[in-house]
């Protein structure tokens, strides 16, 4: 062991007579890691809702989406799908059309964003269908021709003959189009597998009375549980022609998705399809869709690691007025060691070696510390959440090994900085001055 290390860790044992240093001492390993622990905490929450929300965002929706410009839709989607998804770095292609609507069920309704896809198509771009957890979602393959639409006005109703037989309801249910429901949307309809709802249309038909609106209605089929509080309260899913059928549309669809192999070139893969697709096109990408969530979670884990990193920085403090008493303490001891040839070197890198060890004591112990709270919090999910708030019902925790080696580093590297004055101190003791009273 160096020379300079051996009395570095010698006085941080202090004896009796010293418990004031002790205690200080003490406190300043507390404190780091104090600091060390919280900041790790607060990275991996920090994280853990940038990495929940981006794996719940990417498989709820599509990486990249080609829309029509000034325009009804897209009306040959199919010939362009063929040729689109020949794109580098496209992995799969999917046509979807969206339409606000308003669902009801007896006197409850809830607005919604109604989806019409094609499943086989859906599911390579998406995971949404994959958590129907309720009934099932085989029902919206394209299988038998839409229901017959309703129209009508402020006054009257659709009507929906009961038949007299149950072998004509169960006919009556199986002839209505199918629909797929979010948990939350379903909960607040009072809707199961198997109950029916009105879905009605903004897009209306013009007749001598005016602007009418459309109605259909579905048979709830299935219902998804994704865990993202906004697609599971405001999102429902049905075939393709029977969304068009109610939307008044031809064979057109409003939007072709796209998923990409590196979710990180999106913005370049938009750029390739928008050039391939033609003019008239435009595409926009997850990133530029959720670009102020994920600005404001980097703004919040910067100004985090500030206020937290305080804490750091009073152990610091806690540090340099624990080996400033020491100086006065070792004057004695330091001037005799300079007497018998210690250089002054040599007594700077003691107590720069005695607050080095205090941060690396004190990181050590925190680094220990975060990533246990952090493990237990991520696998036991201790903290709950409103999710119509926050969108999940837990805090996530997601802690990465570069957060500890950023957060340790920096602990040192202010262990050290609060050793400069003290260690200075020391090597500026005149030993004939230390020693002239002895």
């Amino acid at each position: 062991m160096r020379f300079e290390l051996f009395v570095a860790a010698r006085y941080l044992r202090a004896k009796r007579r010293q418990a004031v240093i002790g205690v200080i001492t003490g406190i300043s390993i507390a404190g780091v890691a104090a600091g060390v622990a919280s900041l790790i905490v607060a990275l991996a929450i920090n994280n853990g809702f940038r990495q929940d929300l981006q794996d719940r965002l990417l498989g709820s929706t599509s990486h990249v989406s080609l829309l029509r410009i000034q325009s009804d839709g897209i009306r040959n989607w199919r010939p362009l799908m063929d040729a689109l998804v020949k794109t580098p770095h496209v992995v799969a292609v999917a046509p979807a059309i969206y339409e606000q609507v308003l669902i009801s069920r007896g006197p409850r309704a809830r607005g919604a964003v109604l989806k019409g896809m094609v499943p086989a198509y859906e599911r390579k771009v998406s995971r949404l269908l994959n958590s129907v957890n309720i009934g099932s979602a085989a029902a919206l393959e394209e299988s038998s021709p839409p229901a017959p639409l309703v129209t009508g006005n402020g006054s009257d109703k659709p009507v929906d003959p009961s038949p007299s037989s149950l072998e004509g309801v169960q006919e009556r249910l199986a002839a209505m189009p199918p629909i797929v429901l979010g948990k939350d949307m379903a909960d607040n309809l009072g809707a199961t597998a198997g109950s029916v709802v009105l879905v009605t249309s903004p897009q209306g038909e013009l007749t001598p009375y005016g602007m009418v609106p459309k109605y259909l209605r579905f048979r709830v089929t299935g219902i998804f549980n994704s865990g993202f509080y906004d697609y599971d309260s405001s999102w429902a899913f049905t075939r393709l022609s029977d969304a068009q059928h109610l939307f008044g549309e031809d064979d057109v669809v409003a939007v072709l998705e796209f998923k990409v192999d590196d979710i990180y070139k999106a913005g370049e893969v938009a750029r390739m399809l928008e050039q391939a697709a033609g003019p008239g096109f435009m595409a926009t990408n997850w990133m530029e869709q959720n670009k102020a969530i994920f600005r404001a979670l980097r703004l919040e884990r910067v100004v985090t690691f500030i206020t937290i990193g305080l804490i750091v920085f009073v152990a610091g403090l806690n540090i340099l007025i624990s080996l400033t008493m020491m100086v006065m303490e070792k004057t004695k001891d330091i001037a005799v060691l300079m007497s018998m040839g210690t250089r002054k070197a040599q007594v700077r890198w003691m107590f720069i070696a005695q607050g080095v060890l205090i941060g690396v004591i004190g990181t050590a112990v925190g680094l220990v510390l975060g990533y246990a709270m952090a493990w237990a919090g991520a696998h036991y999910h201790l903290i709950s959440l409103a999710p119509e708030v926050y969108s999940i019902d837990y805090v996530p925790f997601a802690p990465r090994p570069m957060d500890g080696l950023l957060v340790a580093l920096v602990a040192i590297g202010v262990s050290f900085i609060a050793t400069m004055y003290p260690s200075w101190s020391a090597a500026r003791i005149l030993p004939a001055e230390a020693l002239r009273y002895e």
